[in-house]
């Protein structure tokens, strides 16, 4: 296991420009292209912070191969922590005043790092910046999984925010280190979103903007966390727009010091005023219409509710085909008699 502490007694020589931070939890199977797509950098001043997550298979492994052979390459091998806590440790270790992160399943372009930087270096305004990006398999073949482009401007990104468009992909992203701690890091309430409710935060304090370049060779397959956790994650988005709103109106963030999102049941109570859970039930379910692992699972009952709850329209109609599809016929009909009786 490697401390904090020795990580930073083995520190020499001036602090670098970039700090690159990546967690990796039993990602073996993509890791070595990832890291190495990052030492491939045109751009090589930069330490590589990588926190092993507690990982049980060939992970810890690969790290250590990687570090003796790349003084730049810096494993924190420990237990299991998850990811946020990974994120603000690579947080509070990173000595560089920009940080870079980098996913242990994508690919970055060999210009990323540079290409990042320059525009960085002529806008100080931007706090946040990340890019565009090419939809892979798990494979590496192109495949489509995303229907738009991220923002471009800080003012495409905060109208974006108002319609549910994109905002930014997390692992293209380098942020200012000190801007990110300004607004207290990364949020433990937000599990499996907590990149989303911090763009929210930090869009109060800085600007935040996407090259229009593909830096990035995201990775799409089945059991990623985005897809095996989509509920959880769609009703924590729902709830940190609620947590924004409030922040907007000058009221405290009731979610600021929590460990955990209470359940849908309590957060009425959490906000201090009615029809919260039901708002976003309501939001959540929408969200996930279109995802197969949702509504052949817990996303269904989800929905069901919102509907119970006066939810209708045309997108749930096509919800109900689309069970169809996902050969759901049961869960199709009682869907449909749900609206039906709207």
């Amino acid at each position: 296991m490697t401390s904090a502490s020795a990580i930073h007694e083995g520190s020499t020589g001036a602090t670098p420009p970039l700090s690159v931070a990546m967690s990796v939890y039993n990602g073996a199977r993509f890791l070595e292209s990832a890291i190495d797509s990052v030492l491939a950098q045109d751009f090589a001043d930069f330490e590589f912070l990588i926190v092993d997550d507690g990982s049980s298979d060939g992970t810890p492994d690969i790290l250590r191969a990687y570090a003796a052979r790349d003084p730049r390459v810096i494993p924190i091998v420990r237990e299991n922590r998850g990811l946020v806590a990974s994120l603000n440790q690579l947080l509070g270790l990173a000595r560089a005043p920009l940080v870079a992160r980098m996913d242990a399943d994508d690919l970055a372009a060999p210009d990323r790092f540079s290409a990042q930087l320059a525009f960085l270096a002529e806008h100080p305004e931007v706090g946040v910046l990340g890019s565009w990006t090419t939809d892979i398999d798990e494979y590496g073949e192109p495949c489509t999984a995303g229907p738009e482009d991220h923002p471009v401007t800080h003012e495409e990104f905060l109208a974006n925010v108002v319609r549910g468009g994109p905002l930014l992909a997390h692992p293209t992203v380098i942020y200012r280190r000190d801007v990110v701690l300004s607004v207290g890091g990364y949020h433990k309430a937000f599990r499996h979103c907590e990149d989303f409710d911090l763009w929210l935060r930090l869009a109060d304090r800085t600007r935040i903007a996407n090259l229009p370049r593909r830096l990035l060779r995201y990775r799409h397959y089945a059991g990623q966390v985005s897809q095996r956790h989509a509920v959880e994650q769609q009703i924590g988005v729902a709830v940190a727009r609620l947590a924004q709103a409030e922040r907007a109106a000058g009221r405290p963030d009731p979610t600021e010091t929590l460990d955990a999102l209470p359940p849908l049941a309590e957060l009425d109570a959490l906000f201090g005023r009615p029809d919260v859970a039901q708002e976003v039930r309501g939001r959540a379910a929408r969200s996930l219409v279109y995802s197969r692992e949702a509504m052949t699972g817990a996303g269904y009952d989800l929905l069901l509710q919102h509907v119970e709850e006066g939810g209708t329209g045309r997108d749930l109609w096509r919800t109900a085909a689309r069970l169809l599809r996902f050969g759901e016929p049961a869960r199709a009909l009682r869907l449909a008699a749900a609206l039906a009786s709207r």
